[in-house]
């Protein structure tokens, strides 16, 4: 049998750095695929508030199957009403990504190029340290 060896206190160091960086990255990444704008036209709040008017004037005398299609789109109407005037603040989230991102990246081989083509914005990149030469 080999002798356990303890870790060096460099080492736990090192793995609690990289968990840190992995949790910064992938909140940040989370709420940015959250916030992404949906395809096609863009809807307001005010066009919402008169789609769920007009699912309340014709909810009554709909027939029970067209009710309950009425009733589910008002579910999602108000949930998507709610998503949008309550957007979360990306700040702290892209603070926390910026001072851990290009050691992640580094770590990971992660191009610039990769992140890009997920959403992040070229000005959180170049906060970051990330350039498209890395």
């Amino acid at each position: 049998m080999t002798p356990k060896r303890a870790m060096t206190d460099e080492h736990k160091a090192a793995l609690a750095e990289g968990r840190r960086q992995g949790r910064a990255v992938r909140e940040y990444l989370e709420a940015l695929e959250q916030t992404r704008p949906k395809r096609g036209r863009k809807r307001t709040p005010e066009s919402i508030r008169a789609q769920l008017a007009k699912i309340d004037d014709t909810l009554d005398d709909a027939a029970p199957i067209k009710k309950l299609q009425l009733i589910q789109d008002r579910i999602d109407l108000e949930a998507e009403l709610e998503a949008l005037e309550n957007k979360p603040d990306l700040s702290g989230l892209e603070a926390d990504f910026v001072s851990a991102a290009k050691g992640y990246a580094e770590r990971k081989s992660i191009s610039y190029a990769a992140w890009r083509e997920l959403g992040v914005d070229a000005s959180v990149l170049k906060a970051a340290g990330i350039t498209r030469g890395s």
